[in-house]
């Protein structure tokens, strides 16, 4: 999806400024949002895909004019309305006018940390080889879906090097739709800046992206 996310490479947002000592959250409110966002999504209602591809969905102007919290709870909101977890009207209440649907599992508070220190690794076994290999010339492909993808746009129709094979990994572009993890090798891709940027490129310059085999075609 061409959302209001895909900055990459944008003008008109002024420069990035790194925050000096900046605090995990900024606000109580900022902590509630990320650890209800944790306790829906271990239900396994959606996927962490799912979630990513909700936030890009958010109309652009509303996206552009919110913070990073807000934008996580605005998705949130529209999760719990689109799998019947809750209404619209409940939401604008602050309270259940039903009782609780029930849901698959419950992030408990005993074995809390233990859980999140162990991961939720999506990595997975392959059915089949790399498809390219380190050191070959590949070009991103120049594609729009109107549905999730991780391939940023400054990368498509650009010819790249494969720096490393990554592995397999879930297939984000279907899992977030929950339409299976497809298992795809994922490649660690360059491009030379000013292959990207033209001339504004910084000369000698590099950027790397992670890139699933789908996005890549041989050069």
């Amino acid at each position: 999806m061409n959302g209001a996310q895909d900055l990459g490479g944008a003008h008109g947002f002024g420069p990035v400024m790194p925050e000096p000592d900046e605090p995990v959250f900024h606000a109580d409110w900022e902590r509630r949002v990320f650890a209800l966002a944790m306790a829906m999504g271990y239900t396994g209602a959606w996927n962490l895909d799912g979630s990513r591809a909700t936030r890009e969905s958010l109309p652009p102007v509303q996206y552009l004019a919110s913070s990073y919290y807000e934008i996580w709870l605005a998705a949130l909101e529209q999760q719990v309305v689109a799998t019947g977890l809750a209404s619209a009207e409940e939401i604008a209440a602050g309270r259940a006018s039903e009782a609780a649907k029930p849901v698959a599992r419950v992030l408990a508070r005993d074995g809390l940390e233990a859980r999140f220190r162990a991961g939720f690794p999506s990595s997975r076994d392959s059915a089949g080889p790399a498809r390219f290999a380190v050191g070959e010339a590949v070009i991103a492909r120049n594609i729009h879906p109107p549905d999730h993808t991780r391939l940023p746009r400054y990368v498509r129709g650009k010819r790249g090097r494969v720096e490393r094979v990554d592995g397999t990994f879930v297939y984000p572009d279907t899992n977030a739709y929950k339409t299976g993890e497809n298992p795809t090798w994922l490649y660690t891709v360059s491009f030379s800046a000013q292959d990207l940027w033209g001339e504004s490129g910084d000369p000698g310059g590099i950027v790397t992206v992670a890139a699933f085999e789908p996005y890549l075609e041989p050069a």
